[in-house]
């Protein structure tokens, strides 16, 4: 090698250098919920891997997110294995082809940034993914800041990693970097992969939508490794086509959770009443599949159950952030006004005027599915920046701040869920203070409504007519927040209102007689888990009475039937006839396997029928893993769903077991190659039903070996 080449390389070498060192400044410590000074740890302290697995869920924009987690907590083990961070793009076994595009999808907060932040930081400090030249992090909340701007490829990497200013442009043209862009749903930039604009060069100047494109694309730096994460919602703006592979973060496994509380509290008793309180609330339980979930339950139990005013642990998503907001504001009063015993209401109304107009803030831009803020939305709000930051503790943890580029910033709530919170709250209050403005463009409608419990039934009809979910939570909210408890502690936010028993009573009566004919499955199941959140235990009364009986279930029974609540069942069938989603069946195929979990009475069915619901490959996955587990099914209906050969295969698994006691089947709409080779090892089915099929002849000659074999 000539000097001048020895000295090229050596340059490139301490430029890389240089950029890892940055990288790792920015990779190794993080905040873990609020970003109050001395609140950031070492990632590598806190970091737990994350169940990431290949594929994406179906239905991903027709739920709210937190009913999305609620789902893959249900099927983490089923039929998937987990992928590490760090071997995001390593190709299986039995794949073909490199794996050049990645996106990531995941709820918010489930812990996304911390996995590219932990493969990007393992990279700079030289234990994984080597192979990969160089690691270029971008965040979309940051380029939105550029989005108007003109850049080469070049000129846009030098902005947000300034260390590489000396990097030839030659160098990156040939090695093989990696650009991950977090936050797809976060972003203000118009991807259109339709354009016909085509940029080749890196040194070539264009818009940053079109940079962009061209680099998914693979156009625009071939040999670069791209990696893109975002929430569900987003996930449909990158074309399948662009995709090598897609990937789920589901968020922590069971044993994570209490690995997270053992973690963070060296008192070991002190954890295990928080796991044990945790796993009696299904909700609690389900959101702590969230990280961020995790900090914020930690904070309220600890400060609960370490404090001389204990009182009694919330149950429900409403009692939590209640308290969380208490705690909030107790430690901003400690820290600015010493520590003297306040009462909750007294705490309230100090942080009252700021607190509601970030509640103003969290209502306006949860309508328009904004969670990123930009100063002039604050103003807009009437927040004054510097009050929100520096006179209330309440707002540097509920509220976060990131400094980014240009030092700019930025704004978000701790949570999406704290903003459907706080949004709820700002609801109610204009409710108490007849802010009709507000209502009326809210519900589209004049609004002249005086009684709460009209109030709120408007509120849920406009959130059931939805077509994604993303005001369900915020309506659940504001279920809970009706209840006394709850207005106890916030009453100096939320203002005076009527919440007598009777009241109460005919809110949970109006919920129970809404008719989901004609409202989506995926949306009436809120109705339950607002009753949930109301404390009423009655529905799980009238399933007891359905299931004896042998009635039909609606898709809100269905959801009820997997709620903790439900200990002590004996029952002999089931019966489901309409249209039902992957989710309802869901709820259905838990129970099914709870026999040797959750209930004390063990459940014995005989009888499963499932008429004209429409099952997905997935439903029959589910529903074959769940029946596994029950030896005392002696009859299977599922006549009038259209499984196709892939449902019928999920099943044939099920039907091959030694353990399967089924005597009789009916199944229709379907082929009968393997269902054919499955029922051959079956001993017990006496009964088959295939009426409703449209068999041929080679279907019937299939059978008709079978029932050779029979004989």
């Amino acid at each position: 090698m000539t000097t001048p080449n020895l000295l090229w390389c050596v340059k490139v070498t301490e430029v890389l250098e240089d950029h890892k060192i940055s990288l790792r400044r920015r990779c190794e410590c993080v905040t873990e919920g609020s970003d109050e000074t001395g609140s950031r740890t070492l990632l590598n302290k806190i970091y737990t891997d994350l169940y990431i697995t290949e594929g994406q869920s179906e239905e991903v924009n027709t739920q709210h997110e937190v009913k999305q987690l609620e789902r893959a907590s249900k099927i983490q083990n089923l039929h998937d294995s987990p992928i590490r961070c760090h071997d995001i793009f390593k190709s299986f076994p039995d794949q073909h082809g490199a794996i050049r595009v990645v996106l990531t999808n995941g709820v918010a907060g489930v812990g996304k940034t911390f996995s590219v932040q932990k493969f990007t930081l393992d990279w700079a400090e030289g234990l994984e993914n080597q192979d990969v030249s160089v690691v270029f992090l971008l965040s979309f909340r940051e380029l939105n800041l550029i989005r108007d701007q003109q850049h080469s490829l070049l000129s846009l990497l030098h902005v947000f990693h300034p260390t590489l200013q000396n990097l030839p442009a030659e160098q990156l043209a040939v090695c093989k970097p990696l650009v991950i862009f977090d936050g797809l749903d976060e972003s203000k930039l118009s991807l259109d992969f339709s354009g016909r604009q085509l940029v080749s060069d890196i040194t070539q100047k264009s818009s940053v939508n079109v940079l962009l494109t061209n680099l998914i694309r693979g156009i625009l730096l071939p040999s670069a490794l791209i990696w893109i994460t975002t929430r569900p919602a987003a996930a449909n703006q990158i074309p399948p086509s662009c995709v090598s592979r897609a990937t789920e973060v589901r968020g922590f496994t069971d044993a994570q959770k209490e690995e997270y509380f053992r973690r963070r509290f060296s008192d070991e008793e002190l954890s295990s009443r928080i796991i044990s309180h945790i796993q009696t609330s299904r909700s609690l339980h389900i959101m702590c599949g969230i990280p961020v979930f995790c900090w914020i339950t930690a904070m309220v139990l600890e400060n609960m159950l370490t404090s001389e005013q204990r009182g009694e642990l919330p149950t429900t998503m409403t009692d939590m952030y209640s308290h969380f907001l208490l705690v909030q504001t107790k430690r901003k009063k400690s820290k600015y006004h010493g520590g003297n015993e306040t009462s909750p209401q007294e705490l309230m109304e100090a942080d009252r005027e700021v607190l509601l107009k970030l509640g103003r803030l969290a209502f306006e831009h949860l309508e328009k599915g904004n969670i990123m803020f930009y100063q002039e939305d604050l103003e807009q709000c009437g927040l004054d920046v510097t009050e929100a930051s520096v006179y209330s503790g309440v707002c540097t943890e509920i509220f976060k701040r990131e400094s980014v580029i240009f030092q700019k910033s930025v704004y978000c709530f701790v949570h999406l869920s704290i903003q459907e919170f706080l949004a709820a709250v700002y609801m109610f209050h204009c409710f108490t203070t007849r802010n009709t403005e507000v209502m009326e463009k809210f519900l589209g409608e004049k609004y002249s409504e005086t009684s709460l419990e009209g109030f709120i039934k408007k509120v849920m009809y406009k959130s059931l007519s939805g077509k994604n979910g993303h005001l369900d939570l915020f309506v659940c909210f504001l279920h809970g927040l009706t209840m006394e408890s709850n207005q106890s502690l916030l009453g100096g936010l939320l203002g005076q209102t009527e919440n007598s028993p009777e009241t109460i009573q005919r809110i949970i009566n109006n919920l129970k007689e809404m008719k989901s004919d004609s409202i989506s499955p995926d949306r009436s199941i809120n109705i339950f888990h607002c009753l949930v959140e109301m404390n009423d235990l009655s529905v799980f009364q009238e399933i007891q009475q359905l299931l004896k009986s042998g009635k039909k279930l609606s898709e809100i029974q269905c959801s009820a039937l997997s709620n903790q609540h439900l200990t002590e069942l004996e029952i002999s069938q089931i019966n489901i006839d309409g249209n039902i989603t992957d989710s309802v069946l869901n709820h259905v195929c838990e129970i099914l396997q709870s026999s040797v979990s959750k209930v004390k009475t063990h459940i014995f069915y005989s009888l499963f029928r499932l008429w004209r619901c429409r099952l997905s490959k997935i439903s029959c996955s589910s529903l074959a893993s769940a029946l596994k587990s029950n030896q005392h099914l002696t009859e299977l209906i599922l006549s009038w769903n259209n499984l196709k050969d892939s449902g019928v295969k999920e099943l044939c698994g099920l039907l091959q077991d030694p353990e399967c006691r089924i005597q009789r089947l009916e199944l229709s709409e379907i082929s009968c190659s393997s269902l054919a080779s499955a029922l051959k090892s079956n001993q017990h089915l006496t009964q088959l039903d295939l009426s409703g099929n449209n068999l041929k002849d080679s279907g019937v000659k299939e059978l008709k070996r079978f029932v050779k074999i029979v004989k």
